[in-house]
């Protein structure tokens, strides 16, 4: 067992005996090292701040706050400075509550150290180090944020710009054993897609959309659970990351899962936010722990009803204090067919909420130059799938479709059997004004740094 180095967090509410006696009692388990400890708060049964002094008793440094706040960046020095692995929480109600923990957390968490207490411990997520290739990974604050849409445009923008990638995907649906889906050499087509569903295939796996999205060489991955931090219980992504060392790529994408973080070391991260999220997820508990990783982060469906203006900027000006270093590029998504829609009668499935059903049509008409006869927004729900279908399926000439849930077995299928053109369809992110960066050039900019970065790296 390796040994703890420990920092620990003290308060002047407990008596100086008292908190000596824990840290000697922490100090004489096995494995322990008390490096140093800092007071957090509270003056009730302190004497003075005299650092030296309190070190002498306690037998350890001792370093004091100058602010009345918990002293978030102290923490953070002192971690860097004795080197140390643990942060061991011994101080209590009223100078620590429940946000505050979170808070220490986050920071704690985010310099690759273990934070915990007399009932709880929370560790980094695990980060292999293990690419051998220059990479990068999109992470999500939650579940559809849209990590397979980004995680498409940024493959197809890098592929079509000769860098050459790979996608390491991992859900829930995932196979037992990493697979490879050629996207760049077989034709996936419908009713291909269906024949692999009938086979008990999970054909709209992360995966297989990027395969589609993108006509990119991916590897699709499994993964079950997902902690408060980031971490799975299982997933054989490591497997996966294995198998995109050896294949016909030059650089890696992994992707995440909900707001699993995929297991690996990446030399850069590009972070997704939803302004559709309720507002804790994104600024407490383990939010700001995720956003920290970001070199560049997306914030997502940045309309109404989704997000007001008011609701956007907050979450923004949140990110930037959380991680002022990321370049923040606000945006909605749209629809891109796969299949040429010019002058069809569509009938579109997607997962986006009815209320937007406008936009995107008028988008689509626009774009595409076809006419939108009918929407449905439950693809993420077989029976009203079905039953929305049934309402339009006689005036389309085409179901577009994302490949999304039910898009294989359920629209894909119905689709054909009336005899309809099945196209599908990807979401683009687009920024929703000209005062944000550009998107594609910020995303080229990120692949070139962690080029530059994986190559400083090996001549290290």
């Amino acid at each position: 067992m390796s040994v703890k180095r420990m920092l620990c967090l003290i308060d002047g509410e407990h008596y100086i005996p008292v908190t000596k006696s824990a840290i000697d009692t922490l100090n004489n388990i096995e494995y322990n090292d008390i490096a140093a400890a800092v007071f957090i708060g509270g003056t009730e049964k302190l004497r003075d701040n005299d650092e030296n002094s309190y070190s002498d008793i306690l037998g350890v440094p001792v370093r004091f706050s100058k602010q009345k706040d918990i002293p978030y960046d102290l923490i953070k020095d002192m971690i860097k400075v004795y080197n140390v692995n643990t942060v061991f929480d011994l101080s209590d109600e009223p100078i620590l509550d429940y946000p505050k923990r979170f808070h220490i957390a986050c920071k704690v968490l985010a310099e690759g150290v273990t934070y915990e207490g007399p009932d709880f411990k929370f560790e980094p997520v695990t980060q292999y180090e293990i690419a051998e290739k220059p990479s990068i990974k999109i992470l999500g604050t939650g579940k559809r944020v849209g990590k397979t849409a980004v995680s498409g445009f940024v493959s197809r923008l890098i592929d079509e710009n000769g860098y050459n990638p790979c996608v390491v995907a991992m859900g829930r649906g995932g196979p037992e054993e990493p697979e490879i889906v050629h996207g760049n050499e077989i034709d996936i087509t419908p009713e291909f897609l269906l024949k692999e569903s009938n086979k008990g295939i999970h054909a709209a796996s992360d995966h297989w959309e990027d395969a589609l999205m993108s006509r990119i060489l991916t590897i699709g991955c499994r993964r079950c659970g997902g902690g408060m931090v980031g971490e799975t219980f299982l997933t054989n992504m490591k497997k996966g990351a294995h198998i995109a060392n050896k294949v016909n790529s030059d650089i890696i994408i992994f992707e995440g899962s909900g707001a699993a973080i995929p297991p690996i070391k990446t030399n850069k991260n590009i972070v997704l936010v939803s302004a559709n999220q309720p507002i804790n997820n994104i600024i407490k508990y383990f939010g700001p722990y995720r956003i920290q990783f970001g070199d560049l982060i997306i914030l997502t469906m940045c309309e109404e009803p989704m997000a007001n203006p008011e609701k956007i900027k907050y979450i923004e000006n949140i990110i930037h204090k959380i991680n002022p270093d990321a370049k923040l590029i606000s945006t909605v998504f749209r629809p891109k067919p796969l299949g040429n829609i010019k002058d069809k009668k569509v009938l579109f499935a997607t997962t986006a909420p009815k209320e937007i059903q406008n936009r995107l049509k008028e988008y689509l008409m626009l774009n595409y130059d076809c006419d939108v006869i009918g929407m449905t927004s439950n693809l993420a729900n077989r029976p009203l799938l079905k039953e929305d279908i049934a309402k339009y399926i006689d005036k389309a000439d085409v179901l577009l479709t994302e490949l999304k849930a039910a898009a294989i077995d359920v629209a894909t299928k119905v689709g054909m059997e009336a005899g309809l053109d099945i196209i599908y369809c990807d979401n683009i992110p687009i920024p929703i004004d000209y005062t944000y960066p550009d998107l594609s050039k910020s995303i080229i900019n990120l692949i070139d740094s962690a080029i530059f970065d994986f190559n400083n790296e090996i001549n290290d």
